[in-house]
């Protein structure tokens, strides 16, 4: 499937700020599952100060503000192949040991109340337990936007019942190391089949299983990633996959508008062979 994308993030402040350095994660990169076709990200009010990779394998863009500046417009857009692999991601690439991925961070506590739910899971195997403590999550938090922040955990997302992406994603992370499976944060896109436009990027997490390598869970959906999905960022949790993170100095108040479409798109191949079936 060929997905045409198109991120704007739009930062206003109520005053001048006058330094801001901000990290991108807005680029994806041909890998299993994914070719990118075409990718561009541009920068309004903000200057452009070097791209690089980062521990984790992410395309990194870094911008900054060093003068009066009371708006930035960044916009991430392109157009990426994708093939289904019933979220198989494949064997562990990276410049990050796998025991690495086992690390708790501050967002992924294995509490109590996520090791109790990590433990009632049964199924044939890890792929089994897998996929019912995915749906498990599902069942137990509700996807309700605006009633959790970037700082909320594992557990209090859990506890609370209600969250996003972001949370499910973290409680999948948390419960699967408390099993002593290495787990990882993925940032991207989902192509929704009820609309075209998008407030926010989707987020779900990846388990690494052996004779399989990493498995993708989105338990805010409860299924493996499959064609509709694209990878742009990973990390032990949202910290390190954010799309866009930094900081502003000055006590401007921030106002932030996303606007996002992901929609499918025709290559030149299948436009021919649409031609001539026609």
């Amino acid at each position: 499937m060929r997905l045409k994308i198109s991120h704007t993030t739009d930062y206003r402040y109520d005053e001048p700020v006058s330094y801001s350095l901000q990290r991108l994660r807005l680029t994806p990169l041909t890998q299993p599952g994914q070719s990118v076709i075409a990718w561009e990200t541009s920068v309004e009010g903000a200057k452009v100060e070097v791209g690089y990779e980062d521990h984790f394998g992410n395309r990194i863009t870094l911008v900054s503000v060093n003068g009066e500046q009371d708006h930035i417009r960044i916009v991430a857009q392109g157009e990426v192949e994708t093939a289904d692999r019933a979220g198989v991601f494949g064997p562990h690439q990276s410049y990050m040991p796998l025991w690495l991925f086992l690390r708790e961070t501050p967002l992924t506590k294995r509490s109590k109340v996520i090791r109790d739910l990590a433990k009632s899971q049964t199924g044939d195997g890890d792929l089994a337990r897998m996929h019912a403590l995915m749906g498990a999550i599902h069942e137990a938090v509700d996807y309700r936007p605006g009633e959790t922040g970037a700082e909320t955990t594992a557990e209090e997302a859990l506890l609370s019942g209600s969250g996003v992406c972001q949370d499910h994603a973290h409680i999948m992370i948390a419960a699967a190391r408390a099993l002593d499976l290495p787990a990882r944060y993925i940032s991207g896109y989902l192509m929704l089949t009820d609309t075209v436009e998008q407030t926010a990027s989707h987020a779900w997490a990846e388990v690494h299983l052996t004779g399989l390598g990493w498995v993708g869970f989105d338990a805010a959906n409860n299924l493996c990633p499959d064609d509709r999905y694209v990878r742009i960022a990973t990390g032990l949790d949202y910290r390190d996959a954010a799309p866009v993170s930094g900081l502003v100095h000055g006590a401007a108040h921030e106002t932030l508008t996303v606007d996002l479409t992901v929609q499918q798109t025709h290559s030149q191949s299948q436009q021919g062979q649409e031609q001539t079936q026609s």
